[in-house]
């Protein structure tokens, strides 16, 4: 697994970039900072980049943006420390406007996440007030929002389960938080919510981020984790229960991110490198490449 080169793309930001998300297609990339605004740039045939749009209207960093499934047109959801959730539409290229603005949050809104397509446009969101709220589009404008008490002290992490191979089964979302737990929510209708499981409490720190792995060729669950505690933690789920494989770093582990087919796990940390690390034969877990800035990009 190697990487031939690093590419930088001016993104004309005035403060940090938080956070850069390429659309289901990859033909589209918006980023969001500090400076409250989110920019968006088309992919041009040969890897460049061209600025098509600047959305602006939040009143603080903006932490996250995330893409909604096609299906549902060119849809993007942004959260900011404003405690604000906007959804945006792009109703013609290249002109965007703001469709939905949700105020439930009474702290900063860390993490957004859409659900599978499966489920329709459903929005969740993890804030800093203890709580997770998933909004739901009924049709013509209008928004449903369901709100669960998650973590004490705060959320900072939200991921939404792959649907159901065949249909069937409740809704799952898993949620990482500043009391050290990751846990996971089951609903059957999208409006209860139940805590359907609290994973052994294996990190020390705030929980920083969760990915659910893509369900691939009818395999059991799995998730990963990540903390200020300098630790990935891998949960396979078998037969009811959870069982953790710990992979340790030398900083603060930011993110996690499973590739499409749920093989290869990206880790981000605090000393701007980026690991990748597939699972052995022997359920070990192995790093098999990284990322720098400042390095030359290499495999293990």
């Amino acid at each position: 697994m190697k990487a031939t080169a690093i590419e930088k793309i001016p993104a004309s930001h005035d403060d940090l970039i938080h956070d850069v998300q390429l659309d289901y297609y990859g033909k589209q990339l918006a980023s969001a900072g500090s400076d409250r605004r989110i920019k968006i740039f088309d992919v041009l045939e040969g890897g460049g980049r061209q600025q098509t749009a600047e959305l602006t209207g939040h009143e603080g960093p903006v932490w996250q943006l995330a893409w909604a499934h096609p299906e549902f047109g060119n849809v993007l959801a942004s959260c900011s420390y404003d405690r604000q959730v906007f959804v945006w539409r792009e109703h013609s290229p290249q002109h965007w406007g703001l469709v939905h603005k949700y105020l439930g949050h009474e702290g900063s809104v860390n993490s957004i996440a859409w659900a599978p397509r499966e489920y329709g446009l459903r929005l969740a969101c993890a804030s800093s007030d203890e709580s997770i709220s998933i909004l739901t589009h009924m049709g013509e404008g209008r928004w449903h929002a369901a709100m669960v008490r998650a973590h004490k002290t705060g959320v900072n992490a939200v991921a939404w389960a792959p649907a159901p191979v065949g249909g069937g089964g409740p809704m799952r979302l898993l949620t990482g938080g500043c009391d050290n737990l990751v846990k996971i929510w089951s609903s059957e209708d999208g409006e209860t919510w139940v805590e359907a499981a609290v994973l052994r409490p294996v990190h020390t720190d705030w929980v920083r981020d969760v990915a659910w792995a893509p369900s691939v060729g009818g395999l059991g669950d799995m998730v990963a984790s990540c903390s200020q505690d300098k630790k990935v933690v891998v949960w396979t789920e078998a037969k009811g229960e959870w069982t953790p494989r710990v992979i340790d770093h030398p900083c603060t582990v930011w993110s996690v991110s499973w590739s499409p087919t749920g093989s290869i796990l990206a880790c981000a940390g605090g000393d701007n490198q980026v690991t990748l690390w597939r699972e052995t034969a022997t359920a070990e877990w192995k790093q098999v490449g990284s990322l720098s800035e400042d390095t030359t990009p290499e495999a293990a």
